[in-house]
Parts: C-alpha cells; sequence; structure tokens
C-alpha cells in the first residue's frame, strides 16, 4: 500500500518537531507535520522558555540591592513591564522562526492548521484535505486546566500571563504545584503584592518535604503571602478587577486572578476514541514503553501522554520513536533519575527519591546540611541554601539528591550525571571540594543527619 507520507506528526512542539526533523535526515523518511498554533509548542511559546526570562527579570531587583551592601552606588527605577514584554515577544518570534526554518530544512512538509486522527493511516485536516500515512505520531502536548467554579472565566493561566497589557499591582495565583510557586515568585520580585492559595496543607506535593519547606519559607520571606486549606468559591468582576470570595466566605479584592491548578493532555477531538485508542481518566493517551498505542501504526510522545512531562523528556521520546520505528532499532525511553529544576525562589534541582519516598522502599541515611551563602554575608536577606543526600545503607548509593540554593538547576545537571551512573556516597566523598563555593557541600557531608 502507498502512503502520501511515511510518517504524519500532529504537533509542533518540541517532542513531534524533533521526531520529523531526525525521521527526515536520518531516514531519509517523507514527512509532513501539522500545527494548529505556534511551533514550540509550551515550552518555548508559553512555558520554560518566557518564564525563564520572567524570572531573570524578577531577580534584578533584589539583586540591585544586594549590589549596595558591597559598595555599588545603585539607584533603583521601576520595571517596565511594556518594554520587557516587547523584547519578550521578539524572541518568542525569534525562536520559532528557528523552529520553522529547522522543520524547512530538513525536508519536512508543514500545514499551519489543526489535523485530527481520521483513521489508522489516515489524517483530516482542517481545510477538509485528508492525507496518508505509514506511521501517525501524536505530539499535541498538554493546557493548563481550570477547575469549573463560577466566574472561572474571569481567571487566566500561565498561557496568557506572558501577554498581560499591563502588570497588575495585587494578582491570585490558586495552586500549589511547580508552576504556582515559580509564578508566585516571579510576580512578588516583578513587585505585584502576590497572594498564593492552596487547598491543601503544604505545596510542591510530591517533592522532598524538607527541601519544600525551605522553599516556602524563602518565599514567604521575600514577601509571598501564602495561604494553605484556602480555595476559590466564586469569582466575581468589580470595576477594573475581581472579587474573590474563598472556601470560608471571606472576599477578596485582586486585579488578576490566576490559576495554576495543572495540565491535562490535549488529546480532545483528536478523533482517537473512534478508533478504540485508549485515554486514562485525564485524557492521557495510553502507550506502550516504545511509545506505541492500541493502533499499531499511531504512537505518542510528550505531555498528551502523561508520563514525565518536560520537554527535555519529549525529545528523548520523540528520538527513541525514530529509532524503534523508523530505523527498526527498539528503542524503550529510561524515564527513571531525570533530574529536574523548579525555579521558584530559592531555586530548587532535584534527582531521584524524595527522604519520604525513600524511607518507604528500604533503610537510608540522610546526609543534610542548611546554610547561609557567601554571597549574603554583608546582607540580611533570605537566601537560606539546603544540600540533602539520601542514601540507601545497604547499596551506599545516592538514591536523591537535593538542592535549595541559587543556581540549583545548574548544580543537579551536573550532579544528576553521577547520580544516573550510579555513585555511592563514597564516590562523592572521594571528590575534592572546590571551595569557596554552594556545591562543595555535596562532597564534604561527612555524618548522616539521621537514619530510617
Amino acid at each position: 500500500m502507498s502512503f502520501d507520507y511515511d510518517l504524519f506528526v500532529i504537533g509542533g512542539g518540541s517532542g513531534g518537531v524533533r521526531a520529523a526533523r531526525v525521521a527526515t535526515s536520518d531516514t531519509g523518511a517523507k514527512v509532513g507535520l501539522a500545527e494548529e498554533s505556534r511551533y514550540g509548542g509550551t515550552c518555548v511559546i508559553r512555558g520554560c522558555v518566557p518564564k525563564k526570562l520572567m524570572v531573570f527579570a524578577s531577580t534584578y531587583a533584589p539583586a540591585m540591592e544586594q549590589a549596595a551592601a558591597y559598595g555599588w552606588d545603585v539607584q533603583m527605577g521601576g520595571f517596565n513591564w511594556s518594554g520587557f514584554r516587547r523584547n519578550l515577544e521578539g524572541e518568542l518570534d525569534r525562536l520559532e522562526g528557528i523552529y520553522r526554518r529547522l522543520l524547512q530544512n530538513s525536508g519536512v512538509e508543514t500545514f499551519d492548521m489543526r489535523a485530527t486522527v481520521d483513521g489508522p493511516h489516515s489524517v483530516r485536516l482542517a481545510d477538509g484535505r485528508v492525507v496518508t500515512a505509514k506511521v501517525i505520531l501524536l505530539a499535541t502536548g498538554g493546557w493548563p486546566s481550570v477547575p469549573d467554579v463560577p466566574g472561572a472565566e474571569y481567571a487566566i493561566t500561565s498561557n496568557e500571563i506572558f501577554h498581560l497589557e499591563a502588570l497588575p499591582q495585587r494578582i491570585l495565583i490558586v495552586g500549589g504545584g511547580y508552576i504556582a510557586c515559580e509564578f508566585a515568585g516571579i510576580l512578588n520580585g516583578l513587585g505585584v503584592q502576590t497572594h498564593l492559595w492552596y487547598r491543601g496543607e503544604a505545596v510542591l506535593r510530591g517533592f522532598d518535604k524538607e527541601s519544600g519547606d525551605v522553599i516556602v519559607q524563602g518565599m514567604q520571606e521575600r514577601g509571598v503571602q501564602m495561604h494553605m486549606q484556602t480555595n476559590v468559591a466564586r469569582i466575581e468582576k468589580q470595576g477594573a478587577g475581581y472579587c474573590v470570595t474563598d472556601t470560608k466566605g471571606a472576599r477578596h479584592d485582586f486585579d488578576v486572578v490566576m490559576y495554576a491548578t495543572g495540565r491535562t493532555p490535549k488529546s480532545a477531538g483528536l478523533g482517537l476514541e473512534a478508533l478504540g485508542i485508549g485515554l486514562d481518566s485525564v485524557g492521557a493517551v495510553q502507550v506502550d514503553g516504545f511509545s506505541q498505542t492500541s493502533v499499531p501504526s499511531i504512537y505518542a510522545v510528550g505531555d498528551v501522554t502523561n508520563r514525565v512531562n518536560l520537554t527535555p523528556v519529549a525529545i528523548r521520546e520523540g528520538m527513541a520513536f525514530v529509532e524503534t520505528v523508523l530505523k527498526g532499532n527498539p528503542t524503550p525511553v529510561d524515564h527513571a533519575l531525570i533530574p529536574t529544576a523548579v525555579f521558584t525562589q530559592p531555586e530548587f534541582g532535584t534527582i531521584g527519591l524524595s527522604e519520604e519516598q525513600a524511607r518507604a522502599q528500604e533503610p537510608i541515611e540522610v546526609y543534610a546540611t542548611a546554610f547561609r551563602p557567601m554571597n549574603i554575608s554583608f546582607i540580611d536577606a533570605p537566601n537560606k541554601v539546603l544540600m540533602k543526600l539520601v542514601v540507601s545503607q545497604k547499596t551506599r548509593k545516592i538514591l536523591g539528591c537535593h538542592i535549595v540554593a541559587d543556581g540549583a538547576g545548574e548544580m543537579i545537571q551536573l550532579a544528576g550525571i553521577a547520580v544516573k551512573m550510579g555513585a555511592t556516597k563514597e564516590d562523592f566523598d572521594r571528590v575534592c571540594a572546590v571551595h569557596p563555593t554552594v556545591s562543595e557541600e555535596l562532597v564534604t557531608m561527612k555524618t548522616p543527619v539521621r537514619s530510617a
């Protein structure tokens, strides 16, 4: 049977684009790709890239304050949101252009429109055309979810935060995950009175608790007003802002309400149910270890599968897909021991098991130290650092490494190499410290603070 394409990709994010490019360059496959929005997906357009640029912007005010303690004559001014937004949008346009050129130069045929699955080997484009493909790859990503409460239509999500016409004076961020905590730090750093409400008892659930406690303390000391066991009952439009009634009956005024209450796989309306492709309770496309769905010719990678929702993981899944399907080299994706950075303020880097997870698994030793870093020696600043290693008593392997500090994301990338290789506590101990640095504590902690 002949097909229009060897591979057709639905979704122009990091995973889909990488799979399409590698398929053409490495195998000579004829590849088509459809994207209904902007190329680059969540990460480039409405996620990690613009967020990290906002993180940078939010840290300059405290940096200037700290510079004065070191002898610099610094004059503080106000933050120009319009200027920042203009630069931000220009950078996103530049990055999207790179994605488009990479596809074009690779020989991928692109369609700037929505596409759905019309059959095991057919794709229906929004303009009515139907094209055929030997293999179809779903890479449609995820989308912010908003609870069904009265007035929820007035709220924004992380998709819209980058495009506000003006910076609010008061913002309510609803949620307790890493997205909520990251944006709380960002907005607070930009001078916005920032309130975070979370329905549970503690934010950053699922991460190492001790690390989360240090992060929360740092956020509060920086000015973020955090309210646990608090949720939204109703949002009402009130003049230029909003009146929000909480679940305890109290009313509060905000200029902007932002929901950061999780993301759901973007699988609705793709035509998957009609083909019998399995979706779980949140809409994630169910796949095997090789990213194959229950329909042999259809695969899925990235956030639409809800496995590990990180851009580098989606890229790896896309590469493994090409190896498996187009190169005949079955390659499962290794989802174990993935280093992760959470760009809260203070920043968090983590890999492996939390202390709680490790304790439930086996006997462990915990090595940890918390201290004021050297760069604030002259400054009364909330910059507490935490370095923590969770170690197996039996094998001596590092089961988890957790860092709360400026630059934690950079540090965990390097520490992650050692942990992924199976390094033991004694391997760490044999490494000579780089002094004076924050990271030297990873190789100088000799005595466990507790065992379990």
